[in-house]
């Protein structure tokens, strides 16, 4: 998946620098600075313009591939395709900074932004059943690592969310498994569902979708 979403981005970029030597109307921008780099691409955030700030981010890293703002604009980018919901893109520079930069509290802040923007990837809990089950394996392994982070409490949160998830996808099931008069088959999910503190009565069954209901970041 990763791979996918470099290519993508890299295809991005080629299509947008051949559309500006084609039109005649701006020229291509190369050859800056770090730090101008970084300027522009925080002006384009700062407009929206993502797509904008992608390309030139690619271009930053190409002529500038061992600079220190290159963490900082990861951060950056990673968050503004969070408010927008693009939680692949989002992955991309999280995934990326971490290569770079992943000890420290950074680190532990990027990591954490890893775990939201799958938690907040989650949108059917039906339809993304192998993502709600990897994101509570991840956000169980950082609780345990780390239980004194400041990040501890939102990810504890978190996982009483995607817990309760579970609960009522191994209910779902049990229940269709009934339907279909596969009583060893219910009783398994039914089984699964004695290990959590959980009653049917204290969930509320989100119909207007997963997130609208158990997201603890709203």
């Amino acid at each position: 998946m990763r791979s996918a979403v470099k290519l993508a981005m890299t295809a991005v970029l080629a299509i947008g620098l051949t559309g500006c030597f084609g039109s005649g109307k701006e020229e291509p921008e190369y050859n800056k600075s770090a730090q101008q780099w970084y300027d522009v691409i925080q002006k384009s955030v700062a407009r929206n313009d993502l797509e904008k700030a992608d390309k030139q981010f690619l271009s930053l890293r190409s002529e500038h591939m061992d600079s220190s703002l290159l963490p900082t604009t990861m951060l950056i980018l990673a968050q503004a395709h969070m408010a927008e919901e693009e939680y692949l893109l989002a992955n991309y520079y999280l995934d990326e900074y971490l290569k770079r930069a992943g000890s420290g509290a950074r680190g532990e802040y990027a990591y954490f932004l890893k775990l939201k923007a799958s938690f907040l990837g989650i949108h059917d809990i039906n339809k993304d059943q192998k993502l709600v089950a990897d994101t509570l394996a991840r956000c169980k392994n950082f609780y345990n690592a780390r239980r004194s982070s400041r990040y501890a409490p939102l990810v504890g949160t978190m996982i009483v969310r995607l817990e309760m998830a579970q609960y009522l996808l191994n209910a779902d099931i049990a229940h269709l498994y009934d339907r279909l008069g596969k009583e060893k088959g219910a009783e398994i999910y039914r089984k699964k569902n004695e290990s959590y503190i959980f009653k049917p009565e204290q969930i509320e069954n989100p119909s207007g979708g997963f997130i609208s209901s158990l997201n603890p970041f709203d």
